[in-house]
């Protein structure tokens, strides 16, 4: 799912600078973009971050700016010093007209002021405390996300259980009405065989025995056709569905798992439908699982 966070630390040295976001993925997909300075610290990052997320596609920024050092905490590189007046001395031996390099060059020679070294060990507390507070506000970010994701998904749960509810009770009826057309057909069909033989001279099959295979083919066809059993498995699906929502916690791969068997049952109610209100439903069904499906894959 996403979310969206950022923090800013002052340190003694300078400012920290923390951003978090991330964007739907069914699996957990971490990418880092730190400073090279700041590079030590990504292994402690990724495992707090994986500590408190389980899905999505994080992309996590780090910066660090340092403060225009003071004066008191600025001090000449001696040793790069006695090496410049060294070489100086030795050019001048050859080049007596040379000019000596006055206190401006001497002072913006790269590397001649040395700031004070940024201790490791206290960058490293200062990173992992922003990394707290940052984490803390994108969690919060993913559950607002996530409460309304619930929201909109139980109302589509409300909507498939009022389908289920309303073609519940046609299901009988139209099995019945097939029924007794298939019973007429093949009362037509078979009823010849008790007015005629075979070319082979075979008497015709008797009234009692057209009665039984009459019997045996309209059960079998009503079995074929009825739909109660899909109905009553996504009665259940659903009310599992919901009870996965209200529980709440890590709930995307289970989720997953209710859309699969949800969109199972629809299909078959759909393949199986004997009447034009049943396909109907089962198309509507299909349409409000893939609604939920493309969101319950933002879920964590």
């Amino acid at each position: 799912m996403t979310g969206y966070a950022v923090t800013t630390r002052e340190t003694a040295n300078g400012t920290l600078t923390m951003e978090i976001k991330s964007v739907n993925s069914r699996f957990l997909d971490l990418q880092f973009r730190i400073n090279d300075e700041l590079r030590v610290v990504e292994p402690a990052l990724r495992e707090a971050i994986m500590g408190r997320v389980s899905r999505g596609k994080v992309e996590c920024r780090l910066s660090f700016g340092r403060k225009v050092a003071a004066a008191g905490t600025l001090a000449l590189n001696t040793t790069l010093l006695e090496s410049l007046q060294g070489l100086q001395a030795e050019i001048r031996k050859q080049f007596l007209d040379a000019p000596a390099l006055s206190v401006n060059e001497l002072l913006r020679w790269p590397g001649m002021i040395a700031e004070s070294e940024i201790g490791q060990e206290t960058l490293q507390a200062e990173v992992m405390a922003a990394a707290a507070d940052t984490l803390t506000a994108f969690v919060e970010s993913r559950k607002r996300e996530g409460a309304a994701l619930e929201a909109m998904l139980l109302s589509r749960v409300d909507e498939l259980e009022k389908i289920v509810e309303r073609i519940s009770p046609l299901v009988p009826q139209a099995v019945l009405q097939l029924q007794q057309k298939a019973t007429e057909r093949l009362q037509e069909a078979l009823g010849l065989a008790l007015q005629k033989g075979d070319s082979a001279g075979t008497p015709g099959l008797t009234r009692e025995e057209v009665a039984e295979r009459i019997r045996q083919e309209v059960t079998l066809y009503g079995i074929r056709i009825d739909v109660s059993e899909e109905l009553s498995r996504l009665s259940a699906h659903l009310t599992e569905t919901r009870h996965i929502l209200k529980k709440g916690g890590q709930v995307g791969k289970r989720l997953d798992f209710m859309m699969q068997e949800l969109n199972r049952e629809a299909n078959t109610v759909g393949s199986k439908a004997s009447a034009k209100e049943l396909s109907d439903a089962s198309m509507a069904m299909k349409l409000l699982i893939e609604q939920m499906r493309e969101q319950v894959q933002n879920l964590e």
